[in-house]
Formats: structure tokens, C-alpha cells, sequence
């Protein structure tokens, strides 16, 4: 046999990771040939097959939560998924050091392009599909977060957030560039986060939420490019460590939003229409849903984050890096009022054509 040290590329894997990446090996009783990093995770070649091995520091009941997900998906003919890989002892995950490891089967294919309407709009018809063969799980046997009713009071937090921000700056001695950027766009984007907030308001939010609560509505939580694999014309959905209950719209909403900031989209509503109707071909939304999906998607998460960053956890980024970032949220800023215009009347045709329906019964 080969010895094992010799199979692992030292180009991109670290001595300590390859003592690692064997240990966990003999646990699963794999025999292995190569093994690279993709991203966080490593592509391990082995004579029983190819696997993706993951690794984290905590939640251990991620891993029982996504074997669990990945049984129910399948015996409801969802399929496009990665079977998760128990140990030669049936166990989970393997306890490394440190980390929790976990293997599951390698999909071979290629991270989506959502650069191209054609394929967000494949991927929010796999989102449907995933939704609905969740819908019924039985969440009581799976440790997972509760986020219902707690958007507006994220909400909220980040709003006060923004004017802590203004006054962190007015508080400098010596404002740079990115400072004085980022306060000339913070009233803005205030008046954005008041009215995404007004809109969740008077929106039937609880009550959508109250619905959701009886049946632990799961989201993934973590869905876009990275985590959707095509492969030979089919989507797959991967890593299921970050589900949630909370509304479904969640999913579509995060989706929509990360895909306007993406000069392809540029905060173009009918390329967001495109895929809101993609999903609503397989999974009906309401106009409830559409009302808070916008509040969603507007509101200046990223902006607020990246204030966070700066003015709170100081993370070192070199100012090239923090400017590039502020540019690109506040590149399409006038578009964005357009969009909440365009979306506020695609919202008022549907229930004019509702209201039209109901009168003719």
C-alpha cells in the first residue's frame, strides 16, 4: 500500500491537517488516495469513493440535524442532496483535537453561476422544491434555532446601530475617507432600515409567524452559490449546518437581496420578479409573504454589518479593502428606491387582480 503521507498534496494541505485528515480516515475505515481543500471544506479521494470531509469547532447536533434532514428529504423524493457518512462504528462525526469532523458524499459539480437570471431562476424553483419536502419533519427531534418573531427586533437593534455609528464618527478627531463616506450615507440608509421596519410592521408578520410556529417551518438559512452544486443539468442543494425555523420567505428573500448588490442585477426588480415567480410556480407565495420578503430585502443589512465591522470589532482590513466594500453597497443606491417603487406596484396589480377574481365569485 502506498504510504498515506506521500497521497495527500502538501500543496495545499498543512502537515498537521494531513495527521488530521488520516486520523479521521481510520474511523470511517477509508483507504485514501488524495485529498484537496475546497473552500472550507476538503475533497477526500479514497479507494471506496470520493467524500467531503468538514470540519467545526462546536455543534455536534449540526451533524445529527443534517443526517436526520438528509433521511426525510429522500423519503420524500428530494434527492438532490448529499448523503451524510457515518463512522465504522455508526457514529455521526468524529472528534478530532478541537474539531468535530463529518463526511458526507463529494457532489461533482460545479458551484452555480448567479450571475445569470437563467440559473438564479433554476435555483428558486430547487429552493421551492426543498421547502416544500421540509415542510413536514419533525422538528421535535432535531436541535435547531427558533428565529420566528425576532426579525423586528433585528431590526430594530440595527437601526439603533446605524446611530451609534454616526456618533462613533462624529466622536473622531481625525475622519478618513471611509468615515466620511460612510456618514454621508448613514441618514439614507436609516430612512431605508425605518421603512423596511414600517412595512414589517404593518405587515401580517406575526401572524404568518404564529402559522409557522405550529409547524417549525425550516429554512436553510445559508443558500446561495457556494451551497448549490450543478451538476449534469441538475441542482443540489449542500451543507446544512446553518437550518433554522423560521418563514420560508427567509431563504427567498436573503437569495434576492445578495443577488441585487451583483452588477448583473443592479437592483433590477423585473430580474427580481423573475425569480420570485420561479419559486411561486412551484411553491405559491402570498401577498402576505411578498410584503414581508420586501421589508427583507431592503433593509441595509449589509451596510450595517459592515459599519459593525469597522466601528465595533475594528477588524483589520486595510482601508483599500474597507472603501471597495462601502462602494459596492452604495454603488446602486438610487436604484434601490426605484426597486422598492417597481416591487411596492407588482404587490398592488396582484391584489387588484385578487380583489377582481373574489368580486366575479
Amino acid at each position: 500500500m502506498i504510504n498515506e503521507e506521500r497521497k495527500i498534496n502538501e500543496d495545499v494541505i498543512w502537515p498537521r491537517e494531513q495527521n488530521m485528515i488520516n486520523s479521521v480516515l481510520k474511523k470511517y475505515g477509508f483507504t485514501l488516495i488524495n485529498v484537496y481543500k475546497v473552500r472550507s471544506a476538503y475533497k477526500i479521494i479514497c479507494n471506496e469513493g470520493t467524500y467531503c470531509l468538514k470540519r467545526m469547532k462546536h455543534g455536534k447536533y449540526k451533524v445529527k440535524n443534517g443526517y436526520m434532514l438528509t433521511e426525510h428529504l429522500q423519503n420524500k423524493g428530494f434527492n438532490y442532496i448529499a448523503n451524510y457518512i457515518k463512522t465504522k462504528d455508526g457514529a455521526y462525526y468524529v472528534k478530532y483535537d478541537k474539531y468535530i469532523l463529518y463526511m458526507t458524499e463529494w457532489i461533482e459539480g460545479e458551484e452555480c453561476n448567479v450571475d445569470s437570471i437563467n440559473e438564479s431562476v433554476n435555483c428558486a424553483k430547487l429552493l421551492a422544491e426543498f421547502h416544500i419536502a421540509v415542510s413536514d419533519i419533525d422538528t421535535s427531534k432535531l436541535i435547531v434555532k427558533n428565529n420566528l418573531k425576532n426579525w423586528p427586533k433585528v431590526f430594530l437593534s440595527n437601526i439603533y446601530g446605524l446611530e451609534n455609528f454616526k456618533k462613533t464618527i462624529s466622536r473622531k478627531r481625525i475622519v478618513n475617507e471611509f468615515d466620511s463616506v460612510y456618514s454621508n450615507h448613514i441618514d439614507t440608509l436609516y430612512e431605508r432600515g425605518i421603512l423596511a421596519l414600517d412595512i414589517l410592521n404593518q405587515s401580517n408578520y406575526y401572524k404568518l409567524s404564529r402559522e409557522s410556529t405550529k409547524n417549525n417551518t425550516l429554512c436553510h438559512d445559508s443558500f446561495y452559490y457556494q451551497n448549490i452544486l450543478k451538476k449534469d443539468e441538475e441542482y443540489y442543494i449542500v451543507d446544512l449546518d446553518s437550518i433554522i425555523i423560521d418563514l420560508q420567505i427567509n431563504d427567498l428573500g436573503k437569495f434576492i437581496r445578495r443577488l441585487m448588490y451583483k452588477k448583473e442585477y443592479k437592483w433590477d426588480f423585473n430580474k427580481a420578479k423573475c425569480i420570485i415567480e420561479a419559486y411561486n410556480s412551484i411553491k405559491p407565495i402570498s401577498v402576505d409573504e411578498l410584503e414581508i420578503m420586501l421589508a427583507l430585502i431592503i433593509f441595509p443589512h449589509k451596510f450595517w454589518k459592515l459599519g459593525k465591522k469597522r466601528y465595533i470589532k475594528h477588524k483589520h482590513w486595510s482601508e483599500t479593502k474597507y472603501m471597495h466594500k462601502l462602494e459596492k453597497i452604495i454603488r446602486y443606491n438610487d436604484f434601490q428606491d426605484l426597486f422598492i417603487k417597481d416591487y411596492m406596484s407588482y404587490i398592488e396589480d396582484i391584489k387588484s387582480i385578487s380583489s377582481k377574481v373574489t368580486n366575479l365569485d
